[in-house]
């Protein structure tokens, strides 16, 4: 009956608006008609334990699901579930008849139709894919997961066995399909982190962190819709794939950016992403979840082995990269601590934020962080009643304080870490360095520099864009040149004195940082 139905809507004939042609898009799920203006999604007949669109009511249930999900973040593409009537050989799309005897015996999802060359995927194989776009994919993800529905705390969702499941579930198929010697230190690796993270996992889901989230946000499930990050396809069949943390959701896309060669993009990623969020103490399940998202890629793909019509040796060609990558990601521990210092305008998040991608680090921006903890956005105005104080000497301290926390809690994660701040007094960067030192991580402060017309054009310019979470004035930025205290206490070796103006700036720092990261290997790291 299906493939009848399918046939029949081949013609164009068929539709209730004008189409020149009708061309088919089959996956293991779905059939997918492009007519016209407009896309039909049909879920196949199919019950395959995790999936069940075996009956009508499951189809139709299933694709009110689907536009329910996708018009969170895709509402211009997601229209709306149409009948489709008559039989599979005389099909009419449209509603029933006035007396309601002509039934629906199906029912598609009918989407706004866009480039498929527009998608992100393929728009960084064709070397199109911006950074800002990145930027703006991580914001995306942020709105998606503030606005997502939250489990309880006694939810099925989000907690140890949930969490582990799937992950062991990866192995177990895996080694169906293939035989491989990273698959067990793999798996050994996923079983210590599950257990030493049990606790944190635990307090994610009793803190509201295990949300209903996309499921699937791969760089192919994203597109390019009049200048914005679209995400779109998330997962409506199965709610234990739906709701987890919104760090293992993040993981998807930041593992498939990473697994396409585009590390700086990935670190832009997760620093928009933070930026957005503050959730730092998620990072520590990021190695955790990546790898699990890997090898999700590296399943479906030997999934394909059994395809007859499939190559063998391009997909035997997936599943090594995604192990490679996931092996990759399980050995990782590059643990740091950095600092910028500078007045305003001096070009330190400027940099800062080049050398996120350029070193693929963490990077903790004070101007953010002061707003956060006042509970303000940071872009917001501090000059509305809840910013209140939030320049005082009691605030600036509490700031510092809070960065000080929060690297401590990501360099004992594994991760090197960028305090992007002025750090113009030794008591604001004393802590830091003492902090460092007890870690035995490397460390070491890039202390940028411009002259004074330049700091203040610069200034003037940011007061202009007026998209800056930095408020820094020129009255701001004449006392910060009356009280700068120099970073004497710090070693020449252990600084950087940079021209933010002067050419290649940004790789002579990315240099000099990441030949401090390389020392990691002659340190013995008191990390738990």
């Amino acid at each position: 009956m299906r493939n009848a139905l399918i046939h029949s809507l081949h013609d164009p004939q068929r539709y209730p608006h004008p189409v020149a042609r009708v061309e088919l898009i089959e996956t293991h799920i779905s059939w997918v008609l492009l007519a016209g203006d407009f896309v039909y999604k049909i879920k196949k007949p199919l019950d395959l334990g995790f999936l069940d669109f075996s009956t009508l009511e499951r189809r139709r249930f299933f694709c009110d699901e689907e536009l329910r999900l996708n018009r969170r973040t895709a509402p211009e593409l997601y229209l709306d579930v149409v009948p489709i009537t008559g039989t599979p050989e005389d099909p009419r799309i449209g509603g029933e008849d006035e007396r309601g005897e002509d039934k629906p015996f199906e029912y598609a999802v009918r989407m706004h139709r866009f480039d498929p060359e527009a998608t992100f995927d393929r728009l960084l194989s064709d070397g199109q894919l911006q950074p800002e776009e990145v930027s703006d994919l991580g914001l995306r993800l942020a709105e998606l997961h503030a606005r997502a529905g939250i489990a309880p705390p006694d939810s099925r969702h989000g907690h140890h066995q949930a969490v582990a499941g799937p992950m062991f579930d990866n192995f177990r198929t895996l080694r169906g399909q293939i035989a491989d010697d990273r698959l067990d230190p793999l798996e050994r690796w996923t079983r210590e982190r599950l257990h030493k993270l049990n606790p944190l996992i635990a307090q994610r889901l009793e803190n509201g962190f295990v949300r209903e989230c996309h499921g699937d946000a791969h760089l192919g499930n994203v597109a390019r819709i009049e200048g914005r990050a679209v995400l779109f396809d998330c997962i409506e069949f199965s709610a234990e794939l739906r709701w987890t943390d919104v760090i293992c959701d993040l993981a998807f896309t930041f593992m498939d950016l990473r697994h396409r060669g585009a590390d700086a993009l990935a670190w832009r990623l997760l620093d928009e992403y933070l930026a957005e969020t503050g959730d730092f103490q998620g990072l520590r399940l990021l190695p955790l979840y990546s790898v699990y998202r890997a090898l999700v890629r590296a399943k479906v793909n030997a999934f394909r082995l059994n395809d007859p019509d499939a190559d063998p040796d391009r997909i035997r060609q997936e599943i090594d990269s995604h192990l490679r990558l996931a092996d990759e990601i399980s050995r990782e521990l590059r643990p740091g601590l950095f600092l910028t210092m500078g007045v305003s305008g001096s070009g330190k998040s400027w940099l800062a934020e080049r050398l996120v991608e350029h070193c693929g680090l963490i990077r903790i921006r004070s101007d953010i962080e002061r707003k956060r903890l006042h509970g303000l956005a940071r872009n917001a105005d501090s000059q509305s009643e809840t910013g209140a104080g939030l320049y005082t000497p009691e605030a600036t301290e509490r700031t510092y304080r809070h960065l000080a926390d929060t690297a401590l809690e990501l360099i004992r994660a594994g991760f090197p870490v960028l305090v992007d701040a002025t750090f113009l007094k030794r008591n604001q960067r004393e802590p830091f360095i003492e902090l460092a030192r007890s870690l035995l991580v490397p460390f070491g402060l890039i202390e940028c520099r411009a002259d004074e017309s330049t700091l203040r054009q610069r200034i003037n310019d940011r007061a202009r864009a007026g998209n800056d979470p930095s408020e820094a004035d020129l009255e701001v930025l004449g006392k910060q040149l009356d009280y700068v205290e120099p970073p004497d206490e710090i070693g020449r070796d252990g600084r950087l004195q940079l021209s933010t103006s002067e050419e290649k700036a940004v790789e002579r720092a990315a240099e000099w940082l990441s030949g401090r990261l390389i020392q990691l290997k002659s340190h013995t790291l008191r990390l738990p």
